[in-house]
């Protein structure tokens, strides 16, 4: 309710000349016999009129007219007080007036606000100081929410501090008389590590809001830095600092803060926080400090590691993925679904070129769902799996084979020994084949060729590194025809398929990373130099297998 309109139609003579201050014509109606206690309807009475509007004289005459503490202590139909009205406004006189006169400093409003915690969040620092002399609490609560006066002041310098640089300066003197608040709270005894109704501690706060001066002096004062705020999210002052980009708090709670909420299974690292949040600098520096780029799995959030929360970023995506691969963030199949579900194909290439585990995979079920879903654009991340040395029976599983296309199916169909399945697969397949076009049937039905089964002998006894990239095969010593064919080229070729070769930010001889920085330069593999002897029915040359596993 705004407080300043007028209501004039129903507010009596003595009420509009206690808000006007017109002592005048207040002792003729007081001498007439009106009354004092008469309210309009915000149920304000002339003694609200007076306090709110700084009527000093006026006040005086009302309670000369009527001293009784109920008449003192009427509050409005919000549940303000006179001294609720004349604390928040900054009249110290009246103040000191109502409370000489039996004012409650303790009384609350509808919404459990003290006329301290109004004194404090409108930066009135001498009615703060003569509510204190008269007995008004600095500790307990001092609003509905549990935040009591410290609380407001930790948050209010900091938004007016906001403000003072948006208005050229105009709101400096404000913003430090709030500080002032701050210490002056601090000084008068108020409880550093007092907790709203959510858990908030000052310092959580503060450090929330970014005011390093009140982190530094709540710090100094004792607070701990390992109350946490809202229990089931369980956030610490450092989780906010993290989350809202406030490096330099972040630096001095890194060295306060318990390092369990980094490793708790029950807890949350505050790199989840600086993910959450976008920030790179926050990311970094917990990182620098120790903090796991891998961190446990985060239930608040719903992600198994930062990095798949990264993919909920846009524009801070690529700089936050590369800062947790620079710290050693392990990749997992995980997170190629989560390229696949937000359609990230070219990170989808860039974590298999990082060396994505493509074996032993606990989260088969998540991939494929996501798998399937993309499957109308494959040729974006598929070609690269597969190439890449995954086993394409992994793939061949009943949810792929019945919810495929045709094309994506044979294209999968291309990396294996279609006539050499497992009897399970080869079932599957055929109850397909009996409901699909007969392109497919004529596939499974055709005989693999045997420099295919050849390719895929020589394929399955190399090294798993060596076939991240087209940079081993590209460099034995072997026709490039016969390289095309071991990377695929001609399925490739025949589906459309660009090529690998050269893409995703891949150089000559050097790596770059998602935004096109270069990084280090990757060595490239040494030539194989033994003398190869040549299979003459497939003209591959059979040295290839040698020192290879």
């Amino acid at each position: 309710m705004d407080f300043t309109e007028a209501y004039s139609d129903t507010c009596s003579a003595v009420g509009r000349a206690a808000r006007q201050g017109n002592v005048k014509v207040l002792r003729k109606l007081l001498r007439k016999g009106r009354s004092v206690d008469v309210a309009d309807n915000r149920g304000w009475m002339p003694i609200h009129e007076a306090a709110y509007h700084n009527s000093i004289e006026c006040l005086r005459m009302l309670i000369h007219a009527d001293s009784s503490e109920n008449y003192i202590k009427a509050k409005t139909f919000e549940g303000f007080c006179a001294l609720h009205l004349a604390a928040s406004q900054g009249h110290w006189k009246i103040v000191q007036i109502l409370l000489e006169a039996g004012a409650d400093p303790n009384a609350t409003t509808l919404e459990e606000t003290t006329p301290l915690f109004l004194a404090v969040e409108n930066a009135q620092i001498d009615v703060l100081r003569l509510l204190l002399r008269h007995g008004a609490n600095v500790n307990g609560s001092h609003s509905m929410c549990g935040w009591n006066s410290l609380h407001q002041a930790a948050f209010q310098v900091t938004s007016e501090f906001i403000i003072h640089f948006h208005v050229n300066c105009v709101f400096y003197p404000f913003k430090m008389t709030v500080l002032y608040s701050f210490c002056f709270l601090l000084a008068s005894g108020a409880n550093v590590n007092c907790q709203a109704l959510d858990k908030a501690t000052p310092l959580f706060i503060a450090a929330q809001e970014g005011h390093t001066k009140c982190v530094e002096l709540l710090l100094s004062s004792g607070a701990d830095p390992d109350l946490y705020c809202n229990e089931d999210n369980w956030q610490l002052p450092i989780h906010a600092a993290a989350q809202m980009g406030h490096t330099k708090i972040l630096d001095l709670l890194i060295p306060l803060t318990n390092r369990i909420c980094d490793t708790g299974p029950d807890k949350v690292s505050p790199v989840y926080s600086a993910v959450f949040g976008g920030h790179e600098r926050c990311l970094e520096i917990l990182l620098q400090n120790g903090y796991s780029p891998d961190a446990q799995t985060c239930l608040v959030f719903g992600f198994s590691s930062p990095m798949c929360m990264a993919f909920q970023k846009d524009c801070e995506f690529f700089g936050i993925v590369n800062i947790l691969l620079k710290y050693g963030a392990q990749l997992n199949e995980l997170h190629l679904a989560c390229c696949l579900k937000y359609e990230k194909f070219s990170v989808f290439r860039y974590f298999l070129k990082k060396g994505c585990p493509l074996t032993s995979w606990n989260y088969i079920s998540e991939f494929m769902n996501h798998a399937i879903k993309a499957q109308t654009k494959y040729k974006e991340w598929l070609p690269h799996l597969l190439v890449a040395g995954f086993d394409p029976l992994t793939l061949l599983c009943s949810c792929w084979i019945d919810s495929v296309s045709s094309e994506t199916l044979i294209f999968t169909l291309e990396f294996t020994n279609w006539k050499r399945l497992p009897p399970t697969v080869e079932k599957m397949l055929s109850i397909r084949a009996s409901n699909s076009s007969w392109t497919v049937q004529q596939h499974i039905a055709s005989i693999p060729s045997l420099t295919h089964l050849c390719r895929l002998e020589i394929r399955s006894s190399l090294k798993p590194e060596y076939l991240r990239s087209d940079s081993f095969i590209r460099q034995l010593p072997l026709p490039r025809s016969l390289q095309n064919y071991l990377l695929y080229a001609e399925v490739l070729r025949m589906n459309e398929v660009p090529e690998l070769a050269i893409q995703d930010g891949e150089r000559e001889g050097s790596a770059y990373d998602l935004r096109g920085t270069k990084m280090e330069v990757e060595e490239k593999p040494k030539l194989i130099q033994e003398k190869t002897a040549v299979i003459p029915s497939a003209g591959i040359p059979g040295s290839l297998l040698l020192d290879m596993k």
